[in-house]
C-alpha cells in the first residue's frame, strides 16, 4: 500500500465538509458522555483497523457504548456491551439525516445522553443546528477511505515519534473540532492565559506545550501538511533550523508553525524519515528555546531504564 497517497483538498473538499460535521455530531456525544480529562483528552477519536472510534463511553442500560465510523463498509456503528448493535450507511446522508439516525441509534441502545448545543463548533455555519443542515451531504467512499488510510499512516509516524519522550504527553488522537491528528508534549510549567481566552483554549494550553501533527487543509491553508508549534512561543523560535530542506517556519495568528507540505514529504526519497526529521527539529527548536530538560525527558528506543537502553533488543 502506498505510503502517503495523494489527497489534494480540492478533490474531496465537499466530502470533508460533510464528514467534519458528521464527526462533530458524534464528538459532542463523546464530550457529553465521557469523564473529563486534562487538556480535553477525553474528547477526540482514536484510530481503529476500520476507521475511528469514540472508545467505550457513557452508560446504555448499565453498559458502556461505543460509536464507530467504519470507512471500509462506510457505516456508522453504535454498540453497547450487552451486544446490541445498530448501524446505518454513511453515504446518502445529509448532516440532518445523519444527526437524526445517530440519535435514533442511541435510543435503541438505551443511551440517554443530554447533548447541549447540537450545532457545529468553530465552523462557518456554527449558528445552524445539525438537525437543519440539509446542505452538506457529499460522500465519496473512495475519497473517505483514503482519508482514513492517510490518517492511519500519520498516526503510526506520530506513535514512533512519541516513543522518544518520557515526559507528560498526549495520546495520538483525532480531534473532531479542528479535524487534525496531533500528539503533544508538555512541560509542567503553568502558563497564563489572557482574560478573554475561552474555556477550550484555557484547558488546552494551561501548561507549556509543543504539539506535532497533520491536517488535511482548510480555507486558511488549503493543502494537507505536517506541522508543529510551541505554546507559548519562546523568543527566536523561527530562527531555529528544522533539519529538513523543504520544511519552513510559517507565520500564523501571531506565532509560527513548522510546516512540511504533504506533497513535499511525498516527493522525498524517504517520506517517513522526512516527517520524523521535521518533528524532531521542531521539538529541539521549541524545547531548546524554552529551556526544557531535553536530556532528562529523552526516551531513547522507547525506554527510560539506562540498562535497557544500552542493551540490544531481546
Amino acid at each position: 500500500m502506498e505510503l502517503f497517497p495523494p489527497i489534494p483538498l480540492a478533490e474531496w473538499r465537499d466530502c470533508k465538509e460533510t464528514l467534519h460535521r458528521f464527526a462533530q455530531v458524534v464528538g459532542k456525544i463523546r464530550l457529553t458522555a465521557s469523564v473529563r480529562r486534562n487538556h480535553w483528552w477525553n474528547v477526540p477519536f482514536h484510530l481503529t483497523g476500520r476507521g475511528i472510534t469514540t472508545r467505550p463511553i457513557g452508560q446504555a442500560d448499565g453498559n458502556p457504548f461505543t460509536i464507530d465510523f467504519d470507512f471500509v463498509r462506510h457505516q456508522l456503528v453504535a454498540a453497547s456491551l450487552d451486544g446490541t448493535e445498530v448501524s446505518f450507511p454513511l453515504y446518502g446522508q445529509s448532516v440532518a439525516s445523519f444527526h437524526r439516525a445517530t440519535l435514533d441509534a442511541l435510543a435503541v441502545l438505551g443511551a440517554r445522553v443530554d447533548i447541549p448545543a447540537l450545532s457545529p463548533f468553530d465552523l462557518p455555519d456554527s449558528g445552524r443546528p445539525f438537525a437543519e443542515d440539509t446542505e452538506h451531504g457529499a460522500y465519496d467512499p473512495v475519497q473517505l477511505n483514503r482519508y482514513w488510510r492517510v490518517l492511519s499512516q500519520v498516526a503510526l509516524v506520530l506513535e514512533e515519534f512519541a516513543a522518544g519522550f518520557s515526559g507528560k504527553a498526549s495520546p495520538v488522537h483525532h480531534f473532531w473540532h479542528t479535524f487534525d491528528i496531533p500528539y503533544s508534549r508538555f512541560s509542567e510549567r503553568h502558563t497564563e492565559q489572557p482574560a478573554e481566552a475561552d474555556s477550550v483554549t484555557r484547558e488546552a494550553y494551561s501548561r507549556e506545550v509543543i504539539s506535532f501533527g497533520f491536517w488535511f487543509g482548510d480555507d486558511t491553508f488549503p493543502e494537507p501538511a505536517f506541522s508543529s508549534y510551541t505554546s507559548p512561543e519562546p523568543p527566536g523560535l523561527a530562527e531555529e533550523p528544522l533539519a529538513q530542506g523543504s520544511a519552513r517556519w510559517v507565520a500564523r495568528n501571531g506565532s509560527h508553525l513548522a510546516v512540511l507540505r504533504y506533497d513535499d514529504a511525498r516527493a522525498e526519497a524517504d517520506p517517513h524519515a522526512a516527517v520524523l526529521a521535521v518533528y524532531d527539529g521542531a521539538h529541539r527548536a521549541g524545547a531548546g528555546r524554552a529551556a526544557w530538560d531535553m536530556a532528562g525527558l529523552a526516551c531513547p528506543g522507547g525506554t527510560t531504564d539506562q540498562h535497557l537502553a544500552a542493551a540490544p533488543p531481546a
